[in-house]
């Protein structure tokens, strides 16, 4: 796996703990995954998750672009929520939360204003994960950008708990599980 040295300090958060980090310029770093708008590096002191818009600190890294939202510009419907839930990622896994099972329920409502408010309940892979308001905020920020959506919330549930039989077919063969 090759190294990346840090032009400039960026903000990370720490993983699994989820708080929020500094990583100085100069730090080797090592992409494990650049997966739904985030990377997952790894330096000598632990795992982090850092944002897209600093893919440029990482000398020497290209970051591959991923495909666009399928939902046309004003347009609203379910599949397009699933669509984005399907671009967020826990930042260990490599597989989308939809596809590890993670998303238990999604209710959509119309407003009075003809808009929609979208809710979802959803669980982590383990209780305790630092990482579960990052992933419920990258989620219900996704869920907001879609035209149309007035609100977005996202609760994070632990009932029923999760289990790796929850993972769909996709993810399992993503994973080597099959």
């Amino acid at each position: 796996m090759a190294s990346h040295k840090l032009s400039r300090d960026i903000t990370a958060t720490l993983i699994p703990a989820g708080d929020p980090a500094t990583l100085p310029a100069g730090t080797e770093v090592q992409v494990m995954q650049a997966l739904g708008g985030s990377i997952t590096v790894r330096a000598g002191h632990g795992m982090f998750r850092i944002a897209r818009a600093d893919a440029g600190a990482l000398e020497g890294y290209v970051l591959k672009e991923e495909p666009a939202a399928a939902a046309a510009p004003g347009e609203f419907s379910e599949q397009a929520v699933w669509e984005a839930l399907k671009s967020c990622f826990d930042p260990e896994i490599p597989v989308n939360i939809v596809d590890l099972g993670l998303v238990y329920d999604l209710s959509i409502e119309k407003t009075d204003t003809g808009g929609r408010r979208v809710e979802m309940k959803m669980t982590l892979t383990a209780p305790g994960c630092g990482m579960g308001p990052v992933i419920a905020e990258d989620a219900r920020a996704k869920i907001a950008a879609l035209p149309g959506v007035e609100e977005a919330k996202v609760h994070i549930v632990w009932d029923p708990v999760w289990t790796p039989q929850m993972i769909s077919d996709e993810g399992r063969q993503r994973l080597g599980l099959e």
